[in-house]
């Protein structure tokens, strides 16, 4: 059965969102404008701003859920159904006194976030997305050792090869990252930044399977919630963040502290290109957020995966034609590398050859092997 016009229309929004998501992040870094100091334009190099707005597109997913409960109002379904799910009527529902439970994640992915958004200022948006897929590796070892799960054969290979395809990545930015006018020290910086924060993303999903579980919570809820306790939070932090002395690779210029936000705002105010890239970001993180869960309930988690792999080439693909960075060969087969490790963990490759090997060998009642429909001899 082939897909339905919703369904296409929502896989092209999440790819299309998905994809505007770190281009727009990387296009606003790439702007300029002149600071509070009034002295020559400089790039907008607020890491720390850029990833409120992130958390504030999140936070619209609350607004998202509330419209869809609202129609659903009307057709006489609640809250209670809606929020309904397949781990049985013995679980707990959510009620909206227990969304403090979503302050630690909402913690993780403050910290993670921000850390990426600096690392993204750092390196390339095509090594920025690859990079990020080291999530898998870190996410299955923490749950081998909090959740007692044990890990499949081939999903044991499939981390193996993303660890190959990221080392790929990491060695073709260290060889290659100064032949196109770029800071190797910097690219370097900015991987390795990349990398410590889907540690930190890793520790979220644990939590979250571990702790979060248990409730029926719909999943724009809890999406929406993580949003506004990370916007919450960091907006408050970026008021002592101006008086923390960072240096020249990560303070923000001209006092070089961790954040500026008033900066941010006066170079705001002298190029509103750079209001129309943040706004951006808030509503490609909120349709992005809204497609991928409408994705996974509507086709599958597998598509989702597949999506979240095309959107790292249309990345890669962009940044090319816009001549943010020089094409490397090795970031080929990086790609290739992290694409087949990502299917082999998730299950893509090993299950449609299994279907197909039990599509060709059929064993009859009386136990006789046909191989294609025909009698074997």
């Amino acid at each position: 059965m082939g897909w339905t016009p919703f369904q296409w229309l929502i896989v092209a929004l999440m790819l299309v969102t998905g994809s505007l998501n770190t281009l727009i992040a990387k296009w606003t870094d790439k702007l300029t404008a002149v600071g509070r100091d009034d002295g020559a334009e400089r790039p907008f190099n607020h890491s720390f701003v850029q990833a409120c707005t992130m958390f504030i597109g999140e936070f619209l997913c609350l607004g998202a859920f509330f419209v869809s409960w609202l129609i659903k109002r009307k057709r006489n379904q609640g809250f209670v159904e809606d929020a309904q799910s397949s781990l049985g009527d013995d679980q707990p529902a959510f009620t909206w006194k227990k969304a403090y439970v979503f302050l630690p994640p909402a913690l993780c992915d403050m910290t993670a976030t921000s850390v990426m958004y600096v690392g993204l200022n750092l390196t390339y948006a095509s090594s920025f997305q690859m990079l990020r897929g080291a999530v898998i590796v870190f996410t299955a070892l923490l749950s081998v050792a909090f959740l007692n799960r044990t890990i499949s054969w081939s999903k044991w290979i499939g981390m193996y090869i993303v660890i190959a395809g990221l080392a790929v990545v990491g060695v073709s930015d260290i060889l290659f990252g100064n032949n196109d006018n770029t800071d190797s020290n910097a690219i370097i910086t900015g991987d390795l930044l990349i990398i410590l924060a889907q540690i930190i993303a890793a520790c979220q999903m644990v939590y979250e399977e571990k702790f979060l579980g248990k409730y029926n919570v719909p999943a724009l809820v809890a999406v929406g919630l993580e949003g506004f306790f990370g916007f919450t939070v960091l907006a408050l932090l970026l008021i002592p963040m101006s008086y923390l002395p960072a240096g020249t690779t990560f303070g923000v210029p001209p006092s070089y502290m961790l954040e500026d936000s008033l900066d941010a705002f006066k170079q705001m105010a002298n190029n509103h290109m750079i209001i129309l890239g943040l706004v951006g970001t808030i509503f490609s993180i909120a349709f992005f957020n809204y497609a991928g869960v409408t994705v996974t309930k509507e086709i599958s988690a597998t598509t989702r995966m597949v999506l979240d792999s095309m959107r790292t080439l249309v990345i890669w693909i962009v940044s090319l034609a816009v001549k943010w960075q020089d094409f490397f060969y090795l970031q080929v087969i990086g790609f290739i590398l992290l694409i087949l490790g990502m299917a082999l963990y998730n299950d893509v490759l090993n299950r449609n050859l299994y279907v197909k090997i039990k599509r060709r060998f059929v064993k009859t009642e009386d136990g006789e092997t046909l191989v294609d429909g025909e009698r074997t001899d």
